[in-house]
């Protein structure tokens, strides 16, 4: 009887390594919100956002999965797409730092190939200012992926508009959310993508309508979903992951496509997030 329950025991154990390094890792789920505000002018209803974040190139994307990552949001034909950060792993370590930037590159140019009818438009995370912040924004620019850290843009359809705008990573960099509702009245739906979610404790909430972030990874490793022992952030479970309410602004957190070391996922699927504005 003991023999048997060690075996057992031994075969569960080996089936939940096999499930966290070699299968939730790589299931990437399609996550869709729905987000329904007076704000939103009818010409914009039905419009398709798609929201990608934490590629973490060289941990587990390389050059296929990237385009791979690529080709599937190309298929779900957005109207735009919006990139969360974090595009490599880097290192806060100065022996470390600016050694592998061809990951930089190299995601880039898989990137580049992303097609959306507004365009593709983005922000850095805490592990690209690690790895070359500078070397970063310049892979984006030559893949044709516009730079919206504490900046705004209009995105217009005859006389409707909806503003769109990012501010720099809460850990490294700057936010200025002022450049991003420059021009902007109550009436404006605006949507704001900041890497950490944590940056909301620090904003005037009522000002963005829908807030898109990543960085936690909601947590990698999680208690079936409910609680997760390591989360990247100064609340706790709060922004872990999900759709979370505050004030007048809608927050989603996405738990990222890729991870970082140790390489694993439990109750946390990466995700694309495809938002739909009615």
């Amino acid at each position: 009887m003991l023999k048997k329950t060690v075996i057992f025991f031994l075969a569960l154990s080996a089936l939940f390594l096999l499930y966290v390094f070699c299968v939730e890792p790589y299931w990437i789920q399609e996550k869709h919100v729905s987000i329904s505000n007076v704000k939103i002018p009818v010409s914009f209803s039905g419009t398709k956002v798609v929201f990608i974040s934490d590629i973490h190139y060289g941990t587990i994307f390389n050059k296929e999965r990237t385009a791979e990552l690529v080709e599937r949001v190309n298929n779900l034909k957005p109207d735009m797409i919006l990139l969360g950060g974090d595009y490599v792993s880097g290192s806060n370590t100065k022996i470390w730092k600016n050694i592998g930037d061809d990951r930089l590159s190299d995601c880039f140019k898989e990137l580049a190939n992303l097609k959306a009818i507004y365009g593709v438009y983005g922000v850095l995370g805490n592990h690209d200012h690690w790895q070359n912040a500078a070397f970063a924004r310049k892979c984006m620019a030559e893949a044709g992926i516009e730079l919206i850290e504490n900046k705004g843009k209009w995105i217009t359809k005859g006389k409707d508009r909806i503003r769109i705008g990012g501010v720099g990573d809460y850990w490294e960099g700057k936010q200025y959310l002022g450049p991003v509702l420059k021009g902007t009245t109550p009436k404006d739906f605006v949507i704001l993508v900041s890497h950490n979610p944590d940056y909301i404790e620090n904003m005037d909430s009522d000002a963005i309508d829908l807030m898109l972030s990543g960085h936690t990874h909601g947590g990698q490793m999680s208690l079936f979903g409910f609680y997760a022992p390591l989360v990247p952030s100064n609340c706790g479970q709060i922004y872990r992951t999900g759709v979370i309410k505050k004030g007048s602004t809608t927050l989603v957190v996405s738990n990222g496509v890729g991870l970082i070391r140790p390489a694993v996922r439990f109750c946390t699927r990466p995700q694309i997030i495809v938002v739909d504005l009615k």
